[in-house]
């Protein structure tokens, strides 16, 4: 018997199964569903998908249905040839079947996690192509929105991704309106950055399906304490991540959070808040025991190293969108900072620059600051 199969039936007492469990228990105060029809949702898993996000996608749909005492919504799990699939913990989770026919109205989606590139195949790209033409909602979790947009159902959609992959698919993707949100619906494209955010969206889903009181008993279940929108942002706050609630200092590492490909002088920083150059450094020195200088090029290091592994563009043009003028100056960097050069980052995928060879260090043109 399939899941759906049982799904169909209607239990006399709780039923244990992936396809979801429906209670006849009294449901918490408040929480009656609005009448409305049963939805679908399949989840395509790829290889090494973040179990978090998956499990914070799944659950509200299941708790939703134990809360409102009704089969709501159904689940199927599927992979690209329907396999067990390995998370990016180890765990193997066993599926209902290869990839296979949806309808316009279920809900699709898509998985990912770790080396979103690699895994995102071919057969899973055509087989989206193709549903999409359907006009089902389709959606990325966590890295899943990379699939989505190799696909081209992101061209000209607003969308969010995690935000450690935010710069190498910005670079990949240019037609997509990449946002920091936690998540992001645009007409039939859903996407959510991963780990809890997915537990928002489910919930802002389930609200629109069924109404706000249902949502809310849901998020009470699963200790949710505040529903995030699609408003809310991904990452802490800099003061949050620093450890430093300093405005001045927050509003420079902001500047140079936004001015990678650019970089800004210590000079126009510092007068951007009002500073004195000198003032600037001891302000850094005294935090983050660092100059200026430094906590910019790590940033820009940084950013390079997500561009390096997420991506196939060339090290001179990581380079450049990083704010290095030329590629041996960014090798030079790159290796004191990492312990190798972004040429032999890259080698495993077999990636070098044009001369395919590895330039050597030299002094950084003048557009450094």
């Amino acid at each position: 018997m399939t899941r759906d199969d049982q799904s169909r039936k209607a239990p006399t007492r709780p039923q244990p199964g992936r396809g979801g469990l429906v209670s006849h228990a009294p449901a918490s105060p408040g929480a009656s569903a609005v009448p409305g029809r049963l939805r679908r949702f399949v989840f395509v898993l790829l290889d090494r998908f973040t179990m978090l996000a998956f499990a914070s996608a799944i659950e509200p749909l299941r708790i939703a249905n134990r809360m409102s005492g009704q089969t709501l919504y159904r689940f199927t799990l599927l992979s690209e040839t329907g396999a067990p699939v390995r998370c990016s913990n180890g765990i193997q989770v066993i599926v209902d079947g290869p990839l296979g026919e949806v309808t316009h109205d279920d809900v699709v989606m898509v998985c990912g996690g770790a080396e979103i590139r690699s895994t995102s195949s071919r057969g899973v790209i055509s087989w989206l192509r193709r549903i999409g033409r359907k006009g089902p909602v389709i959606g990325g979790v966590c890295t899943g929105a990379h699939t989505l947009a190799a696909a081209g159902l992101l061209d000209g959609r607003r969308a969010t991704i995690h935000w450690e992959n935010h710069d190498g698919f910005l670079e990949e993707f240019p037609d997509v309106d990449l946002t920091r949100s936690v998540f992001v619906i645009d007409g039939n494209r859903v996407t959510t950055a991963g780990g809890t955010a997915s537990i928002d969206l489910m919930l802002t889903l389930i609200a629109d399906d069924h109404g706000k009181d249902l949502a809310n008993a849901v998020s009470d279940q699963l200790i949710h304490a505040t529903i995030r929108t699609d408003r809310d942002m991904q990452r802490l706050s800099i003061p949050t991540r620093i450890g430093v609630r300093h405005p001045r200092l927050s509003r420079v590492i902001e500047i140079m959070e936004a001015s990678i490909e650019d970089p800004v002088s210590p000079a126009d920083l510092a007068e951007e808040v009002g500073m004195s150059t000198r003032q600037l450094e001891r302000l850094f020195r005294r935090y983050l025991n660092r100059s200026p200088k430094r906590y910019y090029m790590e940033l820009r290091l940084a950013k390079a190293r997500n561009i390096l592994m997420q991506t196939d563009l060339s090290v001179i043009n990581v380079a450049l969108a990083c704010g290095f003028a030329s590629p041996s100056h960014f090798s030079k960097c790159y290796r004191a900072q990492y312990g190798t050069t972004p040429y032999r980052e890259r080698g495993a995928h077999g990636i070098e620059d044009e001369a395919g060879a590895e330039p050597a260090p030299a002094e950084e043109p003048s557009r450094e600051h």
